[in-house]
């Protein structure tokens, strides 16, 4: 057993130690430690390793909250699962990444090592593929980074798309105009862009035609120069709509394909154009294909415990699955 001592100033103690101090009860619990606090000094107690763990993460969220953040439970998650790597302080140079700022004026930044990767690959490549499951921001970062754009006038329009696939059900005859029938499709897009643009903006902007949010299906036959495009629910397209997609990408546009190719929609039968995609252009240049994990969720914490738990059971699926197939062959050899 070992001790370290940590100055932490009053101002910061109530951020940092969370409502009913949480978040030191979760560092507790997750390191095996225990923490003492007299006045502004923070005592860890513990093993070695873990009391250096613990320094690193608590010295991490103090750099954090002295920023004027607010802190988490999901910072703190956060940092106890890169812990080995905080001593390069990756949630510094996350925090200083900032892309924009809502309409209620929250700071828009990548809050994993995952997220800065695909923000720092949006700037730099003409298209990228954010591929992930859900919670990590791909489609709110993708937003913001087109607004951001569209703002400074690298662009001179975003055009937002995606299938018009079911989520495993069948909603049948949907009432009003075309628009009133993909809407519901396309919400999820809305919602982004008021928060971040406001809903005013969105509709005059949307009025003079520079902002477009659309069905996949309404693609065909355009070329899209100068402009900002954004491909949501990639896994449910097939590999003809992804084709036809990307090259309808023209001069000075940047396009960001987001997709989660474990929530695939498509017929049992049916191959989706975002598995064919990363094999196909896996190797071109000015393309970059960003992988985001359950690490990379910034919902509740739950959300990323069920993530794990459904790709737990996907892969003791997927076992079974081939060692009956293995079973059968060897029976079919015997017989």
């Amino acid at each position: 057993m070992t001790d370290m001592e940590l100055a932490i100033p009053y101002e910061h103690q109530s951020n940092l130690f969370g409502q009913f101090d949480s978040n030191i009860k979760l560092i507790e619990r997750e390191l095996s430690v225990r923490f003492i606090l007299r006045g502004d000094t923070l005592r860890v107690v513990g093993p070695k390793s873990k009391v250096e763990a613990a320094k690193h993460v608590i010295s991490e969220l103090y750099e954090l909250s002295k920023r004027g953040n607010v802190i988490s439970e999901q910072n703190v998650s956060y940092a106890l699962s890169i812990q080995d790597k905080l001593e390069e302080h990756p949630m510094m140079e996350m925090d200083s990444d900032l892309i924009c700022h809502t309409l209620s004026g929250k700071p828009i930044k990548p809050k994993t090592i995952g997220q800065k990767s695909y923000v720092d690959a949006i700037r730099s490549k003409m298209i990228v593929f954010g591929i992930g499951p859900a919670g990590t921001g791909k489609t709110y970062l993708a937003m913001a980074m087109a607004i951001t754009a569209f703002q400074k006038g690298d662009v001179n329009r975003i055009i937002m798309t995606r299938p018009a696939i079911e989520a495993g059900e069948k909603l049948g005859f949907l009432p009003g105009d075309l628009q009133s029938k993909v809407d519901p499709y396309l919400r999820p897009l809305y919602d982004a862009l008021y928060e971040i643009m406001g809903a005013d903006s969105f509709l005059k902007n949307m009025e003079r035609g520079l902002i477009e949010v659309a069905p996949l299906a309404y693609m065909r036959g355009r070329t899209l120069d100068n402009a900002f495009i954004i491909l949501d629910e990639a896994q449910n397209t097939t590999p003809a709509q992804m084709k036809m997609f990307l090259t309808r990408i023209g001069f000075g546009s940047k396009a960001v394909i987001t997709g989660d190719n474990t929530q695939i929609d498509l017929p049992k039968d049916q191959t989706s154009g975002l598995d064919v995609a990363v094999s196909v252009l896996s190797k071109l240049e000015d393309i970059s294909f960003i992988k985001l994990t359950s690490k990379d969720v910034v919902r509740h914490p739950l959300v990323q415990k069920i993530v794990n738990a459904y790709e737990e059971y996907e892969k003791n699926q997927q076992s079974k699955s081939k060692k009956g197939r293995r079973s059968r062959y060897v029976e079919d050899r015997r017989a």
